[in-house]
C-alpha cells in the first residue's frame, strides 16, 4: 500500500502537549502514523505515494461520536419527551427493521458522519450483521451493541448479542467490535444486568449502557427496585472501565462516585438530552472527580443531526449559560472530549495524531467564512473556531485506517445518491408496517 503524505496543513495534535504545527506534515504508512510534525516531511516522497496539500486546512484526529444509534426514521415523531417518543417511534421502527432498511440506515447514517469528520461510531442499534455489512463498505469504524431488553419488549436479548460478536467481531481489518449493549433499566433487571456483564467478560469485550438519562428513568428505577439505575447498576457488577455509561444526566453524588471508583467511562450528549427535554448533566462534577467524559450525538431521531461539531458547541454553551460561567468547557478541553476521550474510552489507539497510532485523520477547510477572520499562528483562535464556529460541512477529508473515505467531501466508498434513495425507500417500507 502507497503512503499518504500531507503537507503544508496546519496539524492539530491534540498529543500530550497539545502541540500545533503550523506548516506541518502527516505521513500515513498503512493503518498508521509514521511522521507527525512541523515544516516540510524529512523524507522525500517516494513513487506511488499519495500527495495531499493541506495548504489552508487543519489536519487533525477524526471526532468520536461515543453514543450512537444508526437511525432510520430522522426527524419522524421528534416533538415528544423520551418515554412517549421510544413507545411511539423509535421502538416500533426498530422492531419492523427488515436486512436491507437496516442495512442502508446504517449506510446513510454513517455516510452523514464521515461527512462531518467523525471516524468512528459507538452504535447500538439491531441486526448487527447488516450493520457491519455497511460500515465494511463505506469503510468507518464501529464499535456495535445490541439493544437488549427483557424478551416480553420484542427488542434483542443477549443471545442475539453473542450471535453478532461471533459473527462480526473483528471483522474489516479489526474495524468492526462488537460489545455487550443493554437498552436501560426500565426494560431490563437487575438479573439482566448480571448476565450482561457475565457474557461481557466470557467474550472478553465491554458494555454499552444508557444510565440515569431522565427523571422518568430514575423514578421507575427507585419504585421498581428501591435504588437508582447507577446503584442497580453498580451492583450487578456491570460497571467498568470497559462500560460506556450514555447520558448520566441525573447522577446523584454517590453515583457519580460509584462512577469514579470503577473507572466507568461517560458519553456526555447534550444536543439529545436538551431536544427531549431530559436536563442537563452534571458535567462539570463529572469532570472534576477525575471521570473520562467523551461526547455523542445520539441518534437522528432525537437530534436531527450526527454533526459533532454541533455537538461540540452544546457541551460547552450549555454549561456556561446553566452555571452563569463563561469560563467552563474551554474549546481545547471541549476538543479533547470529542477526540482523545473518546478513544480513550474504547480502549483504541486513535483521537490524537502521534506516532505510531492508527491512521484516522481528518482534513478541515479554513478557507471559509466561518473561520474568518484567522489569527495566523494562534492556536488558541484556532481551537474556538473548531468549537464554536465551525459545523461538519467545513470537513474536505475524511481518512480511517489509513484508507481515504471523503476528499473533497465526495464519498470514494458507496456512491451517496443511492444511499440516500435506498434509506428513503427503507423508512418509506418500515412505515407500512408500523
Amino acid at each position: 500500500m502507497s503512503r499518504i503524505v500531507i503537507t503544508n496543513g496546519t496539524v492539530v495534535t491534540m498529543d500530550d502537549d497539545r502541540r500545533v504545527h503550523f506548516g506541518g506534515h502527516v505521513i500515513i504508512d498503512g493503518d498508521r502514523l509514521v511522521a507527525v510534525g512541523p515544516g516540510a516531511p524529512e523524507l522525500p516522497a517516494a513513487p506511488g505515494d499519495e500527495i495531499i496539500d493541506a495548504t489552508g486546512m487543519v489536519v487533525m484526529p477524526g471526532l468520536i461520536d461515543l453514543h450512537y444509534h444508526t437511525a432510520l426514521g430522522k426527524g419522524f415523531s421528534d416533538h415528544l419527551p423520551l418515554w412517549e417518543y421510544l413507545d411511539t417511534c423509535w421502538y416500533p421502527l426498530i422492531r419492523n427493521l427488515d436486512p436491507e432498511a437496516a442495512y442502508w440506515a446504517a449506510a446513510a447514517s454513517y455516510t452523514e458522519s464521515i461527512k462531518c469528520g467523525v471516524t468512528t461510531v459507538n452504535d447500538m442499534y439491531r441486526r448487527l450483521p447488516d450493520l457491519a455489512r455497511a460500515a465494511t463498505d463505506i469503510g468507518i469504524r464501529v464499535v456495535l451493541s445490541n439493544d437488549v431488553a427483557l424478551p416480553e419488549h420484542r427488542l434483542d436479548v443477549l443471545e442475539d448479542n453473542k450471535e453478532a460478536f461471533h459473527a462480526v467481531h473483528g471483522t474489516a481489518d479489526g474495524r468492526i467490535e462488537v460489545r455487550v449493549g443493554i437498552e436501560w433499566l426500565p426494560l431490563a433487571s437487575p438479573e439482566l444486568l448480571r448476565d450482561a456483564r457475565a457474557l461481557a467478560d466470557d467474550l472478553g469485550t465491554g458494555i454499552h449502557v444508557h444510565l440515569n438519562e431522565s427523571l422518568t428513568e430514575v423514578e421507575d428505577s427507585k419504585r421498581r427496585f428501591g435504588r437508582r439505575p447507577t446503584e442497580i447498576a453498580y451492583d450487578a457488577g456491570l460497571l467498568g472501565p470497559d462500560c460506556v455509561a450514555a447520558h448520566c444526566v441525573w447522577l446523584s453524588d454517590a453515583e457519580m462516585a460509584l462512577m469514579r471508583e470503577t473507572g466507568t467511562q461517560i458519553s456526555h450528549n447534550p444536543t439529545s438530552n436538551a431536544k427531549l427535554g431530559n436536563g442537563i448533566a452534571r458535567l462539570p462534577e463529572m469532570l472534576a472527580a477525575g471521570l473520562n467524559v467523551g461526547l455523542g450525538h445520539d441518534a437522528a431521531e432525537c437530534n436531527n443531526s450526527r454533526d459533532m461539531f454541533e455537538v461540540m458547541k452544546f457541551a460547552s454553551l450549555m454549561h456556561r449559560a446553566n452555571r452563569v460561567d463563561a469560563s467552563l468547557q474551554q474549546a481545547p478541553d471541549v476538543l479533547t472530549m470529542a477526540t482523545r476521550n473518546g478513544a480513550a474510552a474504547l480502549g483504541h489507539d486513535t483521537g490524537q495524531l502521534a506516532l505510531g497510532r492508527k491512521a484516522d485523520v481528518i482534513l478541515v477547510d479554513t478557507r471559509n467564512v466561518m473561520f474568518t477572520p484567522l489569527s495566523e499562528g494562534n492556536p488558541d483562535h484556532l481551537y474556538s473556531h473548531l468549537v464554536f464556529a465551525a459545523n461538519g460541512s467545513a470537513v474536505d477529508t475524511t481518512i480511517v485506517d489509513g484508507r481515504i473515505l471523503m476528499r473533497g467531501r465526495e464519498l470514494r466508498t458507496l456512491d451517496e445518491r443511492t444511499v440516500l434513495r435506498e434509506a428513503n425507500a427503507a423508512f418509506a417500507r418500515v412505515l407500512t408496517r408500523i
